[in-house]
This record gives structure tokens, C-alpha cells and sequence, in this order.
């Protein structure tokens, strides 16, 4: 009797039968089933008992895939083994910390987003920003040492997800004349509520937090902030929630200025 135990957490058993018009012609059937249906596929692993396994992003979550050794068949889900040890969560963990798609920085930079910091800095960070978020807040002032000598520039991509008013005002801050301005008076007047969300917002402004909402989503991001940044090497990072210690230094391209 097998040692492997498979704790299914959705999809079950996938037949290649039912997908046998797929137009890919790469990824086993019933994997390219799962990318159908708009989960994002990763890259493939070996896994015991003749098993194929794939990472699967959906829905801002990320699963393991395992194919069966025909290739007719997929369970998505936890691979434990006799010993109650979950094979998983290294191959999860290991995707997780992975470097992020060229593709994700490209649409970044083609959001809706608010500078702050010069023009002429080295070192360029996005964060989904939330208008009511208070460790937003946080991160807009433990940053402020990169931002004042002029390393770092912060491109905060604005949403309204956390309260019913925070694409009013993420959409008051894009709609302002000077949206750098109107963030630091924001973020200086944080504890006071912020900004004032405008008595009529521009149709163009909402669309373009809107976006940036769909934007998150589609990236698989929960939470703000999530910071994006480039490592050392050029690789994209993602830091999700508030970067402390060690990891805001690496968000910010390098230890704090003296």
C-alpha cells in the first residue's frame, strides 16, 4: 500500500478525455485545464511515486499540482507522506521566495501610481497602497531616510480595498494637480483620517484605482503593502505586508542612510 497520502483541496481528478481540445500543447491536459480557467502554471517538479508535480497561482493563492503518471489526471493539493511529513510546503515555500516575471514589473510601471521621491533616484520600489492602510503608513515613514537623501523612489500604486471610502480617496489623490503633494499631505495628516475624498471625482481617476484593484488581484496580492523591487542582481522581489529588519534594507536597495 502506498505510503503517499493525497489531501484534495479542489478540482479532484481531471480527465484528458474533457479537455482534448486544449490548445496547449506543452503542458499535460489536464494542467492546461487548470491554466483555462485562469490559474497561472510554474514551473514542473518531481514528486514521489511517479508523479509530476507544478506550482498553480489562483486567486491569489498558491497550490501544488500533481499530475499522475499517465498524465490523464491531476490532484491539486497537500502531498504528505507515511510519517504525516508535508512534501509541499518546501516546493510552495521554495515559489514563494521565487523572483517575480519581468512582466509583473512592466505593469507596474504602466499603472496608476504616485512618485515619491526624485526623479533621478538609483533604486525604484512599487507598493500597492491603500489611502486608509495604517502599516501603509508605516512603510511611508520608515522610508523616509532613502526618499530625503535621494537613493530611492517610491511609486505607490494606489487601490481602494480596505474601507468604503478608499477609492474615493485614492482616486482624489491621482486627481490632484501635484498627486506627490497631496500624498505627503496624506500620510502628515494620516492619524486625522487624511485626505478629504472630492465631492466629484473625475470617471477617468476611479478607472484608473479600479485598475490598479484588478492589477492586485491578478498579481495574486492580498494585502497592502506589497513592495516590488529589484535585487541586487536585477531579479524582482515582492515583500508582502510591512518590510522590516533586514528585509526593508534589501527593499530599499541598501542599508539606511547615515
Amino acid at each position: 500500500m502506498s505510503r503517499l497520502l493525497c489531501l484534495v483541496l479542489i478540482g479532484a481528478f481531471m480527465t484528458t478525455a474533457a479537455w482534448a481540445q486544449t490548445n496547449n500543447t506543452e503542458l499535460p491536459a489536464p494542467i492546461a485545464a487548470l491554466e483555462d480557467r485562469g490559474a497561472s502554471i510554474g514551473e514542473a517538479f518531481d514528486a514521489p511515486d511517479g508523479l509530476t508535480g507544478y506550482t498553480v497561482s489562483f486567486q491569489g493563492q498558491t497550490l501544488a499540482a500533481y499530475v499522475t503518471a499517465s498524465g490523464e489526471h491531476v490532484v491539486v493539493g497537500t502531498l504528505l507522506d507515511g510519517d504525516g511529513t508535508n512534501l509541499s510546503q518546501p516546493v510552495l515555500q521554495a515559489a514563494a521566495n521565487a523572483a517575480r516575471p519581468e512582466t509583473e514589473w512592466q505593469a507596474l510601471a504602466e499603472a496608476a501610481w504616485i512618485a515619491d521621491g526624485g526623479d533621478n533616484a538609483e533604486h525604484v520600489v512599487y507598493a500597492f497602497t491603500d489611502p486608509n492602510c495604517p502599516f501603509c503608513h508605516r512603510f511611508y515613514e520608515q522610508t523616509r531616510d532613502w526618499i530625503d537623501a535621494g537613493d530611492v523612489q517610491i511609486r505607490h500604486v494606489m487601490v481602494g480595498v480596505l474601507r468604503e471610502d478608499s477609492l474615493a480617496k485614492s482616486a482624489t489623490l491621482l486627481a490632484a494637480d501635484d498627486p506627490s503633494a497631496a500624498l505627503a499631505a496624506h500620510e502628515a495628516n494620516f492619524d486625522n483620517g487624511g485626505v478629504t475624498p472630492a465631492d466629484r471625482l473625475p470617471a477617468d481617476a476611479q478607472a484608473r484605482v479600479q485598475a490598479n484593484n484588478e492589477l492586485m488581484s491578478r498579481l495574486g496580492i492580498r494585502g497592502t503593502p506589497s513592495v516590488f523591487y529589484r535585487d541586487e542582481e536585477g531579479a524582482i522581489r515582492l515583500v508582502r505586508g510591512l518590510p522590516r529588519g533586514e528585509q526593508l534594507d534589501a527593499a530599499m536597495g541598501g542599508p539606511r542612510p547615515q
